[in-house]
């Protein structure tokens, strides 16, 4: 085993994984996409991939942690990877980061990090620093406003008795 940043550690698995992970970035540059692959993995099975879709879909959500997430659920039949790991090409933007936790993703592991990701123009640098800043200074107003209705889908939600949990 081999130690990764001290908190965790890598086996041989990881390595060939991560390594699909990055194959599917290269792959997809090779193909007119962007730099970015990804795998989740259950019990030793692929159960899904995904490559950065962004400018082939028009879709600003295709990123190729997104559509591995996706992927997985779908052959998985549910919306909860508890007991799957995500590998990634590159360390997960604040999108694909937000999404690993919603999917409850054992863990994520990846290979380049958000440094190399802004030396090859995608500096996610202005999210990190404007989640930090007060909503007020952000260049795009986030505006809440309450309405008569407002509490009327999430009191659906709790008198629904077969709500799925999650």
């Amino acid at each position: 085993m081999t130690r990764s940043d001290g908190a965790h550690r890598l086996d041989d698995d990881d390595e060939r994984w991560l390594t699909e992970a990055v194959a599917l970035a290269t792959s997809n540059v090779a193909e007119g996409g962007g730099p970015f692959g990804a795998v989740v993995v259950l019990d030793g099975v692929v159960i899904g991939t995904g490559q950065n879709r962004v400018t082939r879909d028009n879709d600003p959500t295709a990123h190729a942690e997104v559509q591995a997430i996706r992927a997985a659920c779908r052959a998985i039949g549910g919306f909860s990877l508890d007991r799957a790991t995500l590998y990634t090409s590159c360390e997960p933007c604040p999108l694909c980061l937000a999404a690993c936790l919603w999917s409850r993703a054992r863990r994520v592991v990846y290979a380049a990090n958000r440094d190399d990701a802004a030396r090859a123009g995608f500096d996610d640098s202005l999210f990190y620093d404007l989640f930090a800043a007060d909503r007020g200074t952000w260049p795009m107003p986030v505006v809440g406003h309450r309405v008569p209705a407002t509490s009327e889908p999430m009191d659906a939600w709790l008198a629904r008795p077969t709500k799925v949990e999650y």
